[in-house]
């Protein structure tokens, strides 16, 4: 996902997080201003729904907006697969028993 704060904020005639952070202030959410400054200059590992929402009533928008899915970003980063066999499924190798012995007579 991309974060597009800044461009929406932009749209909307917001150009400063200073400006943004008093409307959303307005609106009812605090955010201190190490918390905006992270919003508004980089990509927020997570964001609270709520906190969402009232950025999205600031900037009358929608999450699609905000969040931008880029499917390609997370395919590259989806684990390689190993080649199997030619019948499409792994090789299996019979375990017998447990592996213990028999007790002392």
């Amino acid at each position: 996902m991309r974060w597009n704060l800044r461009m929406t904020a932009a749209e909307q005639g917001i150009w400063k997080s200073t400006e943004m952070r008093r409307r959303l202030a307005e609106a009812g959410l605090e955010i201190s201003t190490g918390k905006m400054s992270a919003l508004w200059t980089g990509t927020p590992t997570t964001v609270r729904l709520d906190d969402l929402d009232i950025i999205c009533a600031v900037l009358n928008c929608t999450t699609a907006d905000l969040l931008i899915h880029e499917p390609e970003v997370a395919a590259a980063r989806r684990p390689k697969s190993e080649p199997q066999a030619a019948t499409g499924s792994p090789t299996v190798a019979p375990r017998l028993g447990r592996g213990r012995t028999l007790p002392p007579i």
